[in-house]
């Protein structure tokens, strides 16, 4: 299996970069755009555990806007061959001294690169 192909990390590198984007901005319709719409999607957030498309999207409907701002501290994006990747961050919320950390796990589908599994956490500051 090719690890890390050029064309295909420069891929994964866009659409994450496109998720963080949406994120920070709240823009709702691409951030469930860029999840794989299946009951077998999972994402851990730092307060919610969410099992599958719907109730991840319906915690993006209700979440507030405010505060989501945030800069990355780390990126580690691999790819898997031409179709999975994993993309991990580490990052700190403005103000805030605790540390996230959030990993996904993408899949090159027909419609494109979409998230099937994440996991979001805070650490307590050192």
């Amino acid at each position: 299996m090719d690890i890390d192909i050029p064309a295909v990390k420069a891929e994964v590198e866009a659409v994450f970069a496109r998720y963080e984007t949406a994120l920070v901005t709240n823009d709702v319709p691409v951030l469930d755009e860029l999840f794989w719409v299946s009951p077998a999607t999972v994402r851990f957030g730092a307060t919610e555990n969410l099992f599958g498309a719907e109730e991840i999207a319906a915690f993006r409907a209700g979440r507030s806007p405010v505060g989501l701002s945030r800069e990355v501290l780390r990126t580690s994006i691999t790819t898997f061959g031409r179709d999975f990747a994993t993309a991990s961050i580490t990052f700190r919320r403005h103000g805030s001294a605790r540390i996230g950390r959030q990993q996904q796990s993408w899949v090159r589908f027909p419609e494109g690169w979409r998230v099937v599994a994440a996991h979001v956490s805070l650490l307590d500051a050192p």
